[in-house]
């Protein structure tokens, strides 16, 4: 049986914990794994990016050059917020131009919630070369409409 008291004090004391952080990258979320154990992580972002992200983009976010475009370094990401966080919501077709090169693959929509999307936004838009400062937020993602 699951101690209730020990459960909300941890919420308690993890959401104390976020307040006091100003960075996304620094905060620990909980989660339910498969086995019904608590699981700890820093960035929830990075396990989204592996899941649904990385098996077309690269571990490096550096896309094929071919068919995927490069997330690392890409001005289409840097340049057109509200479009890549529409594509990560909703996917992407047709051409589209990222440093210079047309790409005109598909991505589908992956089927995140909006604090996932927030979560794989911010992710990505600070990994590798990537320098972002202003954060993805959840009521950001849900103002974007397909």
């Amino acid at each position: 049986m699951i101690n209730t008291k020990l459960v909300v004090g941890l919420g308690m004391a993890l959401l104390g914990s976020m307040a006091a952080k100003n960075s996304f990258e620094t905060t620990a979320y909980i989660s339910v794994d498969k086995n019904n154990n608590f699981v700890t992580t820093q960035n929830p972002g990075k396990e989204i990016y592996a899941d649904f992200c990385m098996q077309c983009h690269g571990a490096t976010g550096k896309g094929d050059g071919t068919n995927f475009p490069p997330l690392d370094g890409s001005d289409w990401l840097k340049n057109k917020r509200s479009a890549s966080i529409s594509a990560v919501k909703y996917g992407q077709s047709g051409p589209i131009i990222v440093n210079a090169k047309k790409y005109n693959s598909s991505m589908p929509a992956m089927g995140l919630t909006d604090q996932e999307v927030a979560d794989v936004m911010n992710y990505i838009m600070t990994s590798w070369s990537n320098k972002q400062t202003k954060v993805v937020t959840v009521k950001e993602v849900a103002t974007i409409k397909k």
